[in-house]
């Protein structure tokens, strides 16, 4: 019988905002924020939105945004204001919201600059074989967020995982974000989340990037946010410390990622949700 149970290995972080644990199995954290900061303003309401609805349901958050999107499949997608900007943008909206700040880096030479705003540094799933970028990553001694990449088995991230604790690093925590199944498609297979678990590292559930129906317009990527909900649920169930979920006010006009965000007026009802299931494995 499989039980979900406190890790031996757990990830602390400790930050102005409040002490955050992954794999003790009495908590969780979530991950939640527009895909991108296309807006300043835009984040900055989202984020008092989310911070509202988690302080009222006791849930620790992690505000989630990224200051730039390097793998988006038309050159003429928006990519953010650029770095340096976007970076002061989310240094200041983590500050004035207080929380604690999660975003991506996708060279190098980003990692020394993010990790001073960053609280937890993220590894995109396509980038999770980079090894220069993850040991960059864990030198800086933040907790690292590796996407597991669609192209990976579950125990593939053992070696993975293994480059950061070469490095100096054993903060990590694991996501799962579907795997490729065909053209346009990604698939999640919930034993998956079991199997990295026992790898010893906490793991997290991208419930929205699950599901993405990759380049299914030519020009940018699908989804079926309509899914979002359902894949929180079943994974809640399995048994997960942290869920990842990008919100956004208005989806069908977010300039990212629209299509697989969950409506921010959905927020609420989800996480009750998700709370409840969560305290099954108590009883």
């Amino acid at each position: 019988m499989t039980e979900f149970k406190p890790l031996s290995k757990q990830v602390t972080m400790k930050t102005p905002y409040g002490e955050f644990t992954w794999g003790n199995a009495k908590s969780w954290v979530l991950f939640a924020g527009p895909d991108i900061i296309e807006d300043e303003g835009m984040v900055l309401e989202t984020g008092k939105e989310i911070q509202r609805v988690c302080k009222q349901l006791g849930i620790p958050w992690v505000l989630k945004c990224s200051f730039d999107k390097a793998n988006r499949q038309s050159s003429s997608s928006f990519r953010g204001p650029g770095m340096k900007k976007a970076l002061d943008q989310l240094n200041k909206i983590k500050t004035e919201i207080g929380a604690p700040l999660l975003t991506d880096v996708h060279e190098t030479w980003q990692v020394e600059e993010t990790a001073k705003v960053a609280d937890v540094i993220q590894i995109p799933a396509f980038l999770s074989r980079q090894t220069d970028l993850l040991v960059e990553a864990a030198k800086t001694g933040k907790v690292i967020h590796i996407k597991k990449g669609q192209f990976l088995a579950p125990w593939d991230m053992k070696a993975i995982a293994n480059k950061a604790v070469q490095a100096g690093n054993d903060k990590i925590l694991l996501c799962e974000r579907g795997t490729t199944f065909g053209y346009n498609r990604l698939i999640n297979d919930m034993t998956g989340l079991v199997e990295m678990r026992r790898l010893g590292y906490p793991v997290i559930m991208d419930c929205t990037h699950s599901t993405q129906l990759p380049g299914a317009t030519g020009e940018s990527s699908g989804g079926r946010a309509d899914m979002v909900w359902p894949l929180a649920r079943a994974a809640m169930a399995v048994g997960v410390d942290g869920i990842f979920v990008e919100t956004h006010p208005n989806p069908e006009k977010a300039l990212c990622d629209g299509p697989t965000s969950l409506p921010l007026k959905n927020l609420e009802k989800v996480l009750l949700n998700l709370q409840a299931i969560f305290k099954t494995h108590q009883n």
